[in-house]
């Protein structure tokens, strides 16, 4: 078969009304294309050769739907387009698409890494005003102006493909192409990328390589008719390759058609849709049968080539698209340039960060709680940068498959406690000062409850309720983005830890850009993990002179029934100040320039 690039897959509308449809079905003996603008009778399509198929039909306009015939050797195949960019339902249609599409001045440049701070959202649950239906686009674009004002300037969303269900996280995609309807469709989807441009923020979109579907029902299994042991046809691998923990649907990465259907979803969403970066779920079963690293017997060299394909796709469109992979396996060559070796991500989930922070804030006995561990993810880094990794403590994953978000784990059944809201809190400040790139999981700066699902809606409520969780949130992002221009270590790559008492359970380190004594750029912060308040505590500070609390996570102004003790700015002498804090208190201080 030709590795050339086949132009214009898929159904397009061209002028006056007139629409061309391309197919890759190989092992078809004929196709014909039927819809709503030939009555459904087939049209016969013209073989072109490297087994695509080619017509054009007449009344041909958006929002007609259609699909294709497939005659094989064992009979009659009805099948969906596998680039239909809309469906009716995942057991329904493919439809027509217009896809113009009104950008207006529209030239939104996301912020660099070291400044991006990232809001994971679910478009079905994260603002339902209807309870009989789920969240759209629009329901989601309506609450943009609280994330603007809480300063956040990428949202990362997960998985928005046409689904097998109505309801769903989104990671059974069955067609990469198709925005789901339930959510509003693609013009819908434009017009929230565009609102989140409008206020500041960047959207990166979650999706799914490592297999199709849920199982043989999809239309992509068997597409025209071909396979061989029993497994899924043209689009996916006929051997051991294509076990997956989801079904016996990974892709065939080393075919080429397979390639340029997966590459073609990335020019899609880089350039058609303007997105500005994409999260890869599940890297680690995309180049290793059974999820494993450094696993000879079981690795996918085409995987790993699909993977530098999708990034290098990305970036000739996007030099700056912020490209995140999902790996679990802590492989610095995720985040390697492609030239030595890499598979060229941009950046990777820490997964242990939430694990190793909940266990440190959920033990029921402060002297249980292991700072050292703590200190070990503060640390580390890829490739010797500390933007190589995106730091988390609740996600869907983590708050979700036999979990729950912080606050529950922290208080069971009450998360309204202060021993929750100081802890989720601190963790949320842990995350906004520690070096990488914060993620906050939708409704953690509500104080949301219980753990992640498809179909309960955040409480917007709580937002009201818990009105100073959420100030304090504002002030953390604002520090972490250096916006007042004394925290800009916040940016930098650097860490320090200065401080670790396991017996008193507190904690400080440094950070800074590229000065680690400058007024403005050095910064501290100190941690009590502990139930304890602490008063004229001495620390080490890199540059003598007054150094002024930024932030003190025990006000009031946060909480009425937090300690509020007295926290004075500190004067440093010879290296050595003393500073007070609350009981699970977090401090950030910093010089004025």
């Amino acid at each position: 078969m030709s590795t050339a690039r086949k132009k214009d897959v898929g159904a397009i509308l061209r002028h006056r009304d007139v629409a061309s449809f391309r197919v890759w079905a190989p092992f078809a003996k004929a196709v014909a294309v039927i819809g709503s603008f030939n009555d459904w009778q087939p049209t016969p399509m013209v073989a072109e050769g490297d087994g695509y198929w080619f017509a054009e039909v007449k009344k041909a306009e958006a929002g007609q739907e259609y699909k294709f015939v497939i005659d094989t050797d064992s009979g009659q195949l009805v099948k969906n387009d596998p680039r239909s960019l809309q469906v009716t339902t995942s057991a329904g249609n493919s439809v027509l698409v217009d896809t113009a599409f009104d950008w207006g001045d529209d030239q939104f440049i996301a912020p660099p890494r070291n400044q991006q701070v990232v809001y994971e959202l679910h478009v079905g649950t994260f603002n339902r005003p209807d309870p009989s239906a789920a969240g759209t686009f629009q329901t989601a674009a309506d609450k943009l102006d609280h994330l603007a004002d809480l300063g956040i300037n990428m949202i990362e969303l997960m998985p928005i493909n046409s689904m097998s269900m109505d309801r769903g996280w989104g990671y059974a995609t069955e067609y990469i192409y198709a925005i789901e309807s339930l959510y509003g469709g693609r013009r819908e989807f434009l017009e929230f990328v565009k609102a989140a441009h409008r206020r500041g923020i960047g959207v990166v979109l979650d999706v799914v390589y490592n297999h199709f579907g849920p199982d043989a029902n999809m239309d992509l299994w068997c597409f025209d008719g071909w396979h061989e042991d029993g497994k899924g046809g043209i689009y996916f691998y006929n051997d051991w390759r294509s076990k997956t923990p989801w079904g016996d649907t990974r892709p065939d990465f080393g075919r080429p058609e397979v390639q340029q259907y997966i590459a073609d979803t990335i020019r899609m969403w880089m350039q058609d849709c303007r997105l500005d970066g994409l999260r890869v779920d599940s890297t680690i079963f995309i180049r290793n049968v059974v999820g494993r690293n450094n696993d000879p017997a079981n690795d996918i060299a085409d995987g790993w080539r699909m993977m530098q394909q999708i990034t290098s796709v990305a970036r000739k469109i996007n030099p700056n698209a912020q490209l995140i992979a999902e790996d679990t396996s802590g492989n610095e060559f995720i985040t390697k340039p492609k030239q030595d070796g890499g598979a060229g991500f941009a950046t990777q989930w820490e997964v242990g960060f939430p694990s190793v922070l909940k266990r440190a804030l959920t033990a029921v006995h402060d002297a249980d709680r292991n700072l050292t561990d703590v200190c070990r993810m503060l640390v580390g880094r890829y490739n010797d940068d500390a933007f190589q990794r995106v730091i988390y403590t609740d996600s869907h994953d983590s708050a979700a498959n036999g979990g729950a978000r912080l606050s529950e784990e922290i208080s069971p059944g009450n998360t309204s406690t202060v021993f929750a809201r100081r802890r989720s809190l601190l963790a949320s400040a842990f995350i906004l000062t520690a070096p990488g790139i914060p993620m906050i999981f939708q409704g953690q700066e509500l104080m949301e409850d219980g753990s992640f699902n498809d179909w309960q809606a955040l409480d917007w409520e709580k937002a009201e309720k818990f009105a100073g969780i959420v100030l304090a949130h504002r002030h953390l992002i604002a520090l972490r983005k250096n916006n007042y221009g004394h925290t800009r270590g916040l940016t930098g790559h650097n860490v320090r830890v200065t401080h670790l008492n396991e017996e008193s359970k507190l904690l400080a380190y440094h950070r800074w850009d590229t000065d680690s004594g400058a007024p403005g750029d050095a910064v501290v912060v100190v941690i009590n993990f502990a139930n304890k308040a602490q008063r004229d505590y001495a620390i080490h500070f890199p540059r003598d002179g007054r150094w002024v609390v930024r932030f003190n996570s025990d006000w009031k102004g946060y909480s009425p029934d937090f300690k509020d003790i007295a926290v004075q700015d500190t004067h440093v002498q010879n290296g050595s100040g003393t500073i007070a804090l609350g009981p699970y208190a977090v401090l950030i201080l910093s010089q004025d320039v």
